[in-house]
């Protein structure tokens, strides 16, 4: 049933299966929220190693206020990360089929009011630009903590460094040349893995055009989407709750 299958990308219990759907899905968001987002500001925020190099270079230089950019979306990235280990900290507690669920309802939302009040507050340049990006990294941090405790640490979802070394390792061991080695000493790619990591790039840079292509024919409004695929996986189990509660 279309019920159950949207149940099982956020539900407590986990499956391979379930976390690569999951997966899948946030790397899209991702993608297409850091193009749009460098569209709309001319900076990513998904991925941190950037930020931290050019606050290290603006430190250096004394750029005062391309420092404290760069520290405001550094620490919206680790507050959204925190964030989200405390709701699904707190619904783990509380034993709640949402627990998963609500970092992304809160992505959801988050996304869905920038895509509505967005291009209104683009005139006011000054705040609006700092804003935008201290909201962007917030998100990134929430939904890749998130999708980092849902999967134990095997998906994250909002940067593809870490990606592509890892389908770089698996196709070095894949063209291995294993002449003169023992079945137990042969050296063999996990292709399982390599199919997992090849999928995730895909989604991401699979968002990041949808993003880009949508910012620009529809400027921030193409954000709203994004929000609707969020809620779409996390309302069930929200439901889920609520119905409990009411019992």
């Amino acid at each position: 049933m279309p019920i159950n299958y949207l149940r099982g990308f956020t539900k407590p219990e986990r499956s391979d299966s379930a976390n690569l759907r999951l997966g899948r899905s946030l790397a899209f968001v991702a993608g297409a929220a850091n193009a749009g987002g460098f569209l709309a500001v001319g900076q990513y925020t998904s991925h941190m190693s950037g930020i931290v190099s050019s606050l290290a270079d603006n430190l250096a230089l004394g750029e005062i206020n391309a420092i404290a950019v760069g520290l405001s979306s550094l620490l919206s990235f680790l507050f959204g990360a925190a964030t989200s280990a405390i709701l699904i900290n707190w619904g783990r507690r509380r034993q709640l089929h949402s627990r998963y669920a609500m970092p992304l309802m809160v992505e959801a939302t988050l996304l869905l009011c920038f895509g509505l009040i967005g291009s209104n507050l683009e005139a006011h340049h000054v705040v609006f630009v700092p804003a935008t990006v201290c909201l962007l990294c917030y998100v990134m941090g929430l939904q890749n903590a998130m999708i980092t405790k849902i999967s134990k640490a095997e998906i994250r979802t909002t940067h593809v460094t870490g990606l592509v070394t890892d389908i770089g390792i698996e196709l070095g061991k894949l063209f291995y040349w294993n002449a003169g080695a023992t079945a137990g000493s042969a050296v063999r790619a996990d292709r399982q893995k390599l199919i997992l990591l090849g999928s995730l790039l895909a989604s991401f840079l699979a968002g990041g055009l949808a993003g880009a292509v949508g910012f620009t024919h529809l400027g921030f409004v193409s954000t709203v989407p994004l929000a609707v695929v969020l809620l779409t996986l996390a309302a069930v189990p929200v439901f889920d709750d609520m119905l409990a509660q009411r019992r």
